[in-house]
């Protein structure tokens, strides 16, 4: 038999948690861009990212690439085994450690990189087209000093 529990409980209003607002915003940008890519070139959120980071940064490890998009080891590293599969990513070892294997786009891989890049410049620009430039600048202010505070925060977790 279910009782209802009637103790008071903690209560989290959603609406002004800011993890909860950032992930339903950072969801509805990544799904609005995501049908670009996902409905021409069959690649996921995560392809994506790691296409996106090896564009900008090549030669990177699969861990590195976890490390700059922040998303799970296992998700990169099957996302990188499908993209390799599909030719868009070579893997390579590192001249200066044999051991080390790093990752770059293919010539297929900047392909659909070139094609999807200044789709995803232009929804920025949209989403951003409302703010004035010091907005714009106080916002990416904004975003790092969070990003430096929530790395502290991380580390008293709990």
């Amino acid at each position: 038999m279910n009782r209802r529990d009637d103790r008071p409980h903690a209560e989290l209003d959603l609406e002004h948690f800011l993890p909860y607002r950032l992930s339903v915003l950072s969801n509805r940008v990544s799904s609005a861009i995501a049908r670009v890519y996902s409905e021409r070139f069959g690649l996921g959120v995560t392809e994506w990212r790691v296409m996106a980071v090896l564009g900008r940064y090549p030669d990177l490890s699969a861990g590195e690439v976890a490390q700059r998009t922040a998303m799970d080891k296992v998700a990169v590293s099957r996302a990188v085994a499908r993209l390799v599969d599909a030719g868009q990513l070579r893997r390579e070892t590192h001249d200066d450690d044999r051991r080390r294997s790093v990752l770059r786009l293919s010539r297929a891989g900047y392909a659909i990189y070139d094609e999807v890049a200044p789709h995803a410049l232009a929804f920025e620009a949209r989403l951003l087209d409302g703010f004035d430039a010091d907005e714009r600048a106080l916002l990416f202010r904004l975003l790092d000093r969070l990003d430096e505070l929530e790395l502290k925060a991380e580390a008293q977790a709990f």
